[in-house]
């Protein structure tokens, strides 16, 4: 196995399942996030095809994402038993969550639809099914963060960004449903431009930050043998490919992301001037907030197949990666 190619970055695999299981079960839950606080309160009316338009997206997102992520399983039937380590695995935790929070959404959802009310008693579900959505959020970013063998992950801005980018994606989906249904959603507009920018912003500050840091990894780190001067492997663990490098080593062009990071920003800022001209043109409005909230998802699913295709595993340290 000869050393990986210059001017790439072996990173970890991006698979499709999990890119769009983060970027789909991010926009339910943000979308969820929201539904339930705006409701009690009054920002959104109580209409009953709005409601189970609006909450169908949410739980459909969610649900489309979880049955995605189990499709990078080896056993995705027994995926159930993610649950049963709650108590050390943010995996499970996340699993938990994201099932606890059904109840209260589905008790949330069938009084708005049923009984054409967010309000007064159901309230408490609305906000439980929030409480619920961002714990969850925080859950997968956590699994990510508490990763020590990806020192990409370990960056203090990443359950942030999770955040940031649930609540652009629930935004510009709630403005569009908002904007098809010709309700009030002046301040689902102005939320969803805002958090566009703030997640774009954090995320630039990301990969500065990466750019300024040097790896947190070595091969004097990872053997422990640092103290006795510089290490260098005398042979390679395998003299061919296998699944931890199809899985660990992952390469991709440093001018590939390059452009990849330009594209995601252009699509961002392509979403947050859609919302922007939806509200100055009423007539074109609900075109123009699907097609801002569509041009957001891509956006962000560009950005998660970089955070998964820009880390590098400690495992490659073993194949002859050293940074510079």
């Amino acid at each position: 196995m000869t050393k990986l190619d210059e001017g790439r970055e072996p990173a970890v695999h991006p698979a499709p399942s999990i890119v769009v299981f983060s970027t789909a079960s991010g926009a339910g839950y943000g979308l969820l996030f929201l539904l339930g606080l705006a409701g009690p309160f009054g920002l959104i009316p109580a209409d009953r095809w709005l409601g189970f338009v609006a909450l169908a997206l949410a739980l459909g997102a969610v649900t489309f994402g979880l049955l995605a992520s189990t499709f990078h399983l080896g056993h995705p039937e027994r995926a159930w038993r993610a649950v049963s380590q709650w108590r050390s695995s943010w995996l499970s935790r996340e699993g938990a969550m994201a099932l606890i929070t059904y109840v209260p959404t589905l008790i949330f959802a069938a009084g708005w639809t049923f009984l054409e009310r967010n309000g007064g008693w159901l309230a408490p579900f609305g906000l439980l099914a929030a409480l619920g959505a961002a714990a969850t959020v925080w859950c997968t970013a956590m699994i990510y963060a508490s990763l020590g063998t990806v020192w990409e992950w370990r960056e203090p801005l990443v359950p942030p960004l999770y955040f940031a980018f649930a609540l652009m994606t629930g935004a510009l989906l709630c403005h569009a449903v908002l904007a098809l249904f010709e309700a009030p959603r002046g301040w689902a507009g102005v939320l969803a431009v805002l958090a566009t920018i703030l997640a774009f912003g954090l995320k630039t500050a990301y990969w500065r930050r990466l750019g300024q840091k040097a790896s947190a990894s070595s091969p004097e780190t990872a053997t422990g043998l640092g103290a006795l001067g510089r290490v260098r492997m005398l042979d390679p663990p395998h003299t061919q490919t296998n699944y931890l490098l199809s899985e660990m080593g992952y390469q991709v062009a440093r001018k590939h992301a390059r452009k990849l990071r330009q594209v995601a920003c252009v699509l961002a800022a392509g979403a947050a001037l859609l919302v922007i001209a939806s509200l100055l043109a009423p007539g074109l409005a609900g075109l123009l907030a699907v097609l801002g909230a569509a041009s957001g998802l891509v956006a962000v699913a560009v950005e998660r197949w970089l955070f998964f295709a820009e880390a590098t595993h400690t495992v490659v340290l073993y194949y002859g990666r050293r940074s510079a």
